[in-house]
Order: C-alpha cells, then structure tokens, then sequence
C-alpha cells in the first residue's frame, strides 16, 4: 500500500479533528484531489480538500455540534461545505455523480460510491483519495500516471471534455505543471477535435486557466502542444502569426537570473506589440484593469537601443514609464540571451541590456517642480495657455536631464511671460 500518513501536512491536528468527525457513526471522510497528488510527487501541498459520504447538511450538523469548528455553506446544491478550524479552512464535499453536463455546468446527485466519485473526475492524477490512516485510495489507475508523470483523463477522453470544455485547458495545464514526455494521445485527439467548444465558456475562465497555465515554471512544453493541436490559436489567435519561439529562451533567463514567473511577461512573448490588438485581446479575455495596463505599458512604450547613454535613457524612461519599458527590456534580454552562445555581439549586448534593466527596475522617476498654480500666478490666466506652458517648460527641464531646481524654472517662467 502507498501512504502519505507520514506527512507534515496530514498529521496537522487540525485535519486529524476533521476527518475523525467525518469517520464518526458510520460516515467515512477522506483527503481527496491535488494534497493527495502533490504529496506523491514530492510537492508542497497548499490547500487540503476532503470527500466524504455525508450529505453537507449532516456535515454541517456534526461541524454545529463540535466545539470550535465553524461551517460555511460555500456551495451547498454541489455539496460543499467550508470547515474552518483556528481560521484554517478545509473544503468539505459529498460524493457526488453527474446527473446532467452541457460543457459549462452540471446538476449532481449526492453519493455513497468512492468509484462513482473518483469516475465523474477530469484526470487520473486528481482523483486520488487518501483515508484517515493516511493510506492511499486509488480506485482509476491513477498512482501509475503519478510514477510516470502521464496526464490522463479518466475513461474515456472525450466523454470527460464534454462534461466541461475548461478541461482541454485544465489538460494542458496539469502538463506544464505535472507532466513528463509526450502528452497522452487520445487526450490530445480529444482536445483538438472539440477545441472550438472553447468559445462557449465564460472569458474569465479561459484567462484564468491560461494566467495558471503561463504561471508554471516551464510552460514550454504545454504551449507547443497546444500549438500543435490548434488549441492555442483558439484560445489567442494573436500567436499564430507570432508564435512562441521566445518562450524557451526567456524560460532559461528567468532561471539564470533568478526573476520570478511572470504570465504576463510570458503572455508578451507569443503575441504581437500591437496596442490595438493588446486592447482587443484584453476586452476579450476580460483582463483585469492591472493586466490590461500592464500590456498597454508594454505594447505602447517607445524601442530601446542598448547602446543608448544613461541620460538618453532616463529621459525615455520619464516620458514612457518604467513598466513597459522593463518588460520590452526582459523580452530583448531572452532573444540576446538565447543568441549569446554563438554570437559574441549578442553577448554584449545582453550585458548592456542587463544594466539597462537594472537601472529601469530601480528608477525613481524625477518630481517636476512646477505646476499649474505657478504658472497662474506668473500672471497667466486660466485656460489652454497654462498646460502649454507648463509642458513647454517641462520638455526643456527633461531634455536637460532633470538638472534645474524650482528657481531656476520659475525664473525661466518669468521670462517666458514677460
């Protein structure tokens, strides 16, 4: 038998307390889903999940009548409720079969049948129990798929999409997070054939699996595959023409230099630096307004040249903003990077490339000393005139690098009104 029993995260006296409610009087609980598959792969484990054959309501009476363990209905018709102990919460669901799918939802009839629970699951590698002994339950092949890092659908593939078209995303995810080797054929035959099912479902699940997707630490893999099966120009026709050739090379940088995973940095690097296709892209996807302003900073600031002097580049960055800048910046540091083992010219420029990032990640953009009301009381009345001069005299204070002080502006506005 395989066990996790001996796991920081299952001994926590917390989960303990949940699962011995649960087991009680003849219900049976038992850790379900990703602690479970995590654990296996020797991977940190986040959020605890558990199954169990108690309908929610009796979930909720036992929670009731237990000293300090409150229940939330979080979603009672699918049968879930939160348990939540010391402000750590467990997410509790009744063993459940599909009684209706149209691809986006489903109408469920709770269950005492662990197969039947384990069956109505998207992948082998989710749908591994784990009961309070800490023994695990495989009741679909899945600890195989776990030994060789293959991500399956559970019985037959395109049955399962059907049930919910996000699984073509969800497959290609769990890949990129979990899989080795080529992705199994019959989920990718499946995958492709009902890839334009995609449209039906809502845009902020689609960019939610994809922002999860280009979070992982090498994504590369899962894109090409999804290129391969047009899944990707379905979901980002942006990339066809673009495509994803950067992705490894700007995976390998962020390695070397230690950056952190950006999705959309790695968004960046398969779509066109078009603002008007950036804004289409983003109403679309249903962006966040952070998002959508990251890729306009991004897709509408001014080229760098590499070779550009320190003071050139401050002004660039006082009239464009940083953020679009570091991004375009990171995007030339990966192509250079991946050409620098062959081309020594690369190699320089990636190292000028890297001080220019440098000096853009930790740039304070300079306070401009005037403003509206001095222009004013220089003697200037209310209206267009006042911006027009107020910027005039900025352009002058940028083009000079930043050196005049307030007097020396003010004297400069005098002159000007005079």
């Amino acid at each position: 038998m395989t066990g996790i029993a001996d796991q920081a995260w299952f001994r926590d006296p917390a989960l303990g307390r949940i699962l011995a409610l649960l087991n009680a009087d003849g219900g049976e609980g038992r850790v379900v889903g990703g602690a479970v598959r995590n654990s296996l792969m020797g991977l940190p484990v986040n959020d605890v999940d558990i199954a169990t054959t108690l309908r929610p309501e009796a979930v909720m009476e036992r929670a009731a009548a237990a000293a300090g363990i409150k229940a939330v209905p979080t979603g009672l018709e699918h049968g879930t409720v939160t348990l939540v102990i010391d402000g750590k919460p467990f997410e509790v669901t009744t063993l459940r079969t599909d009684v209706e799918t149209d691809g986006r939802h489903a109408k469920v009839a709770f269950s005492t049948d662990w197969k039947a629970d384990a069956e109505r699951r998207d992948l082998t590698i989710n749908a591994l129990y784990a009961d309070a002994g800490g023994e695990v339950v495989d009741l679909i092949g899945g600890l195989a798929d776990i030994e060789t890092r293959n991500i399956r659908f559970i019985g037959d593939a395109a049955r399962r999409i059907a049930e919910d078209y996000l699984r073509i995303l969800r497959f290609f995810r769990f890949f990129a997070y979990y899989g080795s080797g080529r992705p199994d054929a019959e989920g990718l035959k499946a995958c492709s054939v009902a890839r334009s099912k995609l449209t039906t479902l809502s845009a902020e699940r689609v960019w939610s699996e994809l922002r999860k997707l280009l979070g992982a630490a090498d994504p590369g893999r899962a894109l090409l595959w999804m290129r391969q099966v047009a899944v990707l120009t379905e979901i980002l026709p942006e990339s066809e023409r673009w495509g994803i050739d950067a992705i490894p090379s700007l995976i390998a940088t962020e390695k070397a230099l230690g950056w952190t995973p950006d999705p959309l940095l790695r968004l960046a690097a398969i779509v066109p630096p078009d603002a008007a296709r950036m804004e289409a892209l983003a109403a679309r996807l249903k962006l966040s307004n952070a998002e959508a302003a990251t890729l306009k900073a991004w897709s509408t600031a001014a080229p760098v040249n590499d070779d550009m002097s320190p003071a050139a580049f401050e002004r660039l960055l006082y009239r464009n903003g940083a953020d679009g800048i570091t991004t375009r910046l990171k995007l030339a540091l990966a192509v250079a990077r991946g050409k620098a083992e062959s081309d020594f010219d690369e190699m320089a420029r990636s190292a000028r490339l890297i001080k220019l990032l440098d000096r853009a990640i930790h740039w304070k953009k300079p306070q401009f000393p005037l403003n509206g009301g001095d222009v004013i009381s220089a003697g200037i009345a209310s209206g267009p005139r006042v911006g027009e001069m107020l910027a005039g005299l900025e352009n002058q204070w940028v083009e000079e690098n930043f050196v005049a002080d307030r007097a020396a502006l003010l004297a400069r506005l005098q002159e000007r009104v005079q």
